[in-house]
């Protein structure tokens, strides 16, 4: 039967594919795809697990107390039944051999299909037995996290890859980790649809640097669309079309098509330079994640990386940091893949919906905090931990021995931050020097993404080299809105006054200055704001690499003289979004 979901458009296009469910559970897994090598071993896994459950329900079962009542020896039994039952076992074990996943991914699939059949059964006592099937499966996935090739979930074999067959896929989740989406970016899901999330939530962000469709907010979606059902995701109107009729399905694939054609004719432009109709040269530079990711950047037409967001060499590891040599490694390998091109390294910024797996004292206090947004992240946490601040540092420095880097701050807000910061900084250099460790002094530059950053400019200004704005936290900061809320997302509007007249100030303090400002929030990759940065003075976006030749498309077109005075006209408006919309328009 068809039907559709409606949720938030947030990344572009069309997306036709079976769909793959990542369930919710209490008990957080990895979901990532393995190697045919890695398939014997993960069902071993797997078999371990359901061993070590059983042992440990028989063993609850043997030591009841004598007064113990009937129906909990009773219930032990239904747990053990349910424990060795093929479908439940057998079949997980078909999804590591069949679709290549995990063990833990495989139990959550699996949990997600019977926990839908005893749903639909008519008999009450049966379907109250899906609790059991909960209670079992969690105890396995308890097991698995602590038995034998638990520090493989550290580091997988493989990132993703479509061992579906013919078959495109697309994901459909409550949401997605952060750390599940680092396996996911290699390519195997043509699109994403997630219950929950904003226009600028992490899946959504990922999902637009994929330059994949995406719809977040789609509320029940997770629990409505069934794995394997065959689901169009309509990214331009925040639509999710289930089982649809083949007369829609050849309308939105001829709109696939049509897309395709026209990314095609955009990459012809990847190394046209970007200047602007006056004769403005516009700096276009790339966001990457992982050092890999420079590949894309230089094949974008990239002129350099205006961010690296260190904190995804933090992530997915079981909780354990990275090192200073490995850091170092990962850090050097992007600086040489760029070949003399400038790598912006931002300090990781871990927090709000970036945490790491396994959590410091400090961390925990953050985790159950009331807002996570506002509590112990970006620079905040790294100066909590100086040692491990102080070998990012070490690791960044030594890594501008092999190229043009900078060093990014994320989330300065207070005059404090920035002089323990750059007195880490100095520490770091000194212990490199007394080492006999090669750097090179690299410029120092402050993320502007919170509204007090924003308003202490000209104090900030005097500590560094050069200012990067983040309009994805700026726009949340200054509204007070939870960028990762879909009930509030409808207020989330980087249109705003108050968000433009941040960014305009910015901007123009910047440059009187003679310090070089860049934006690499959103915006930068936002066709709709393209002309209105320019006409703010903006010279340097740094978006994914995805976005680059629409945004050169832009600048190629663009008239900064006419930008200036629409931007201007429209920083005076009581509604600048309907004027944005025409200046768009025009």
């Amino acid at each position: 039967m068809s039907f559709q979901v409606i949720g938030l458009p947030v990344s572009r296009g069309v997306a036709i594919g079976r769909a793959v469910l990542v369930a919710s559970s209490r008990v957080d897994v990895a979901h990532y795809f393995i190697d045919e090598s890695r398939v014997e071993s993960e069902i071993a896994r797997l078999r371990l697990a359901r061993d070590a459950v059983a042992g440990e329900l028989s063993l609850l079962k043997r030591d009841l107390p004598a007064e113990a009542p009937a129906e909990l020896s009773a219930l032990l039994d239904v747990h053990l039944m349910l424990l060795h039952d093929d479908a439940l076992t057998g079949a997980t074990k078909q999804w590591i051999v069949e679709r290549h996943y995990n063990a833990e991914w495989a139990l959550s699939a699996q949990l997600e299909v019977l926990a839908r059949q005893f749903d639909e059964m008519e008999d009450e006592y049966l379907r109250e037995r899906k609790a059991d099937l909960e209670q079992v499966v969690e105890r396995m996935l308890r097991a698995l996290a602590h038995g034998p090739g638990a520090s493989f979930a550290a580091a997988p074999a493989v990132r993703a890859r479509d061992f579906a067959g013919e078959d495109p896929l697309v994901l459909v989740a409550n949401d997605i980790a952060p750390a599940d989406m680092l396996h996911f970016k290699g390519g195997v899901f043509t699109g994403f649809v997630t219950d929950v999330g904003g226009r600028t939530s992490h899946t959504a962000i990922v999902a637009r640097s994929m330059d994949i469709p995406a719809v977040v907010g789609a509320r029940e979606a997770s629990r409505i669309i069934r794995q394997d059902d065959w689901v169009i995701i309509d990214g331009d109107n925040g639509l999710v079309i289930v089982n649809p009729s083949p007369i829609v399905l050849e309308e939105y694939r001829f709109r696939q098509r049509q897309a395709e054609l026209e990314r095609e004719r955009l990459s012809r432009l990847r190394h046209t330079p970007a200047v602007t109709l006056d004769g403005e040269r516009i700096e276009l530079l790339a966001n990457i994640e992982l050092p890999e990711d420079a590949s894309a950047a230089l094949e974008a037409g990239a002129v350099g990386v205006g961010l690296f967001r260190s904190e995804f060499l933090f992530m997915n590891r079981g909780g354990e940091l990275p090192g200073e040599d490995e850091q170092f490694e990962a850090y050097r390998a992007a600086v040489e893949a760029m070949n003399g091109l400038p790598v912006t390294i931002r300090t990781v910024d871990i927090g709000a919906d970036k945490p790491l797996d396994r959590m410091s004292v400090n961390e925990l206090r953050h985790e159950h905090a009331l807002n996570p947004a506002l509590g112990l992240r970006a620079i905040r946490w790294s100066l909590s931990e100086p040692g491990m601040f102080r070998q990012q540092l070490r690791a960044i420095l030594r890594a501008s021995a092999y190229g043009k880097v900078r060093l990014l701050i994320p989330m300065v807000a207070h005059l404090s931050e920035v002089k323990l910061t750059l007195d880490a900084l100095a520490r770091a250099k000194q212990q490199l020097t007394d080492a006999g460790r090669p750097y090179v002094d690299v410029e120092v530059g402050a993320m502007i993404e919170v509204p007090a950053a924003a308003l202490m400019l000209p104090v900030f200004l005097r500590y560094f080299d050069f200012v990067s704005i983040g309009t994805n936290d700026l726009i949340q900061y200054t509204l007070a809105i939870d960028r990762a809320d879909e009930s509030v997302a409808h207020l989330y509007d980087p249109w705003h006054p108050a968000v433009l007249a941040l960014v305009a100030g910015t901007i123009r303090q910047a440059g009187e200055a003679g310090k070089h400002v860049s934006v690499c929030g959103e915006m930068a990759g936002d066709p709709a704001f393209t002309e209105l940065l320019l006409g703010m003075g903006l010279r340097s976006f740094s978006m994914h690499p995805a976005q680059i030749a629409a945004i050169k498309q832009r600048v190629l077109r663009a008239d900064t003289r006419r930008c200036v005075v629409r931007a201007t006209s429209l920083l005076e408006a009581e509604d600048p979004r309907d004027q944005g919309v025409r200046l768009v328009a025009g």
